[in-house]
């Protein structure tokens, strides 16, 4: 079977079933042959910078496979953050259908809902092969598909992933809880709101104002992503302390949205399109970052950055607040409850076994290094 009659067979599976999948009635197969598929010529918002390498790659890795898996007939282009909307506006304009498609985080979107933290990362949360876990096998992704074709009218598909961040750039060393008092610290989603219960005076901005904001010291500290990245924007330059863990981004997922409405037109070709080119980027964002973080975490150090790692009192404080705000926000609000629940129910069963497994084997292997 060649590519074109292979696509033309899962699009007529797969598409459908994402249909019946975000609530959406499932469309009817199509047998036209591909010459009679249309062209389409999509702009897509991002979040990032075209000076990120990985992040804004992985949007034209997945633009450029979506090409391809079309022999050229969906062509979607890939727009920096700020182009056709703000950085952290992307859900906004696909929701409204100014955009038939964008690819951002969920976490910029914590404002909408709480419940766009867990397509993203939750603090003390998932891990990439535990969020993958969730999303593809144990439910996660139908739960959040539901919610954003009632929230917003959109479809998402996970589409990128940075594995566990690290914990930020501080101008002063962080030894205790009261040092956290009153610091300026650029950090977004539900790892904002357990910081800023912690004494954070916490900010949202996109990574292309994070680098002015702590050189004119508007912030005091900044998160951005890790070593790739962070040496990127050139924080190191600003900031000497480099925090991790990154408790509250264990496992970073971003995302595919396309509008519901546009989403509903495509052919079941095109909608199979994006959902295969989606989950590869999914996989190859975060096996990128894999290879390229410690080559650049040792040229950060060799710098002159000082790895700051956060101590048991943060750590421990950090942990029972977090599960404090979750089941706090679970109480008043039924669609935060719903998912959250259900996640924390996976959570805890996949850790469990991973506890068991492979994080033994993992501090195994680092006592032999």
């Amino acid at each position: 079977m060649n590519r074109r009659d292979f696509l033309k067979v899962a699009g007529m599976g797969v598409g459908a079933a994402a249909l019946t999948a975000c609530g959406a009635a499932a469309a009817e197969p199509e047998a036209a042959s591909a010459s009679a598929l249309p062209e389409l010529d999509w702009q897509m918002p991002t979040s990032w910078s075209p000076g990120l390498g990985v992040l804004f790659g992985g949007a034209q890795k997945f633009a450029d496979r979506v090409a391809t898996l079309t022999d050229g007939k969906f062509k979607i282009t890939p727009r920096a953050g700020g182009e056709l909307a703000k950085a952290t506006e992307v859900l906004d304009v696909v929701s409204s259908g100014a955009a038939q498609i964008g690819h951002t985080a969920s976490y910029y979107y914590i404002g909408k809902s709480w419940v766009m933290g867990f397509g993203s990362s939750v603090p003390f949360g998932l891990n990439v092969s535990q969020q993958n876990s969730w999303f593809y096998h144990g439910g996660g992704l139908k739960l959040l598909q539901d919610f954003y074709a009632k929230k917003f009218n959109a479809i998402l598909f996970p589409a990128g992933n940075t594995g566990a961040q690290m914990g930020g750039w501080f101008r002063k060393e962080i030894k205790s809880l009261a040092d956290l008092q009153g610091l300026k610290m650029r950090i977004p989603g539900l790892g904002g709101q357990v910081m800023s219960a912690l004494g954070v005076q916490v900010q949202s901005l996109p990574g292309g104002e994070i680098y002015q904001a702590l050189e004119t010291g508007t912030i005091d500290a900044a998160e951005w992503v890790g070593p790739h990245d962070d040496e990127a924007l050139g924080l190191n330059k600003i900031a000497k302390y480099y925090g991790f863990p990154g408790w509250w981004e264990p496992g970073t997922t971003l995302e595919v949205q396309v509008n519901l409405t546009e989403w509903n037109k495509l052919p079941p070709l095109y909608q199979n399109a994006i959902e295969v080119a989606a989950a590869e980027s999914n996989l190859k964002m975060h096996a990128e970052y894999e290879a390229v973080n410690g080559a650049a975490l040792k040229r950060l150090v060799d710098g002159g950055t000082i790895l700051m790692p956060y101590g048991d009192e943060i750590l421990e404080a950090a942990r029972k607040k977090a599960f404090e705000i979750y089941e706090a926000k679970a109480a008043e609000d039924p669609e935060f409850k719903e998912v959250y629940e259900q996640w924390l129910a996976f959570r805890n069963q996949v850790q469990d076994w991973n506890f068991t497994n492979e994080f033994v084997m993992q501090e195994a292997i680092k006592k032999g290094k």
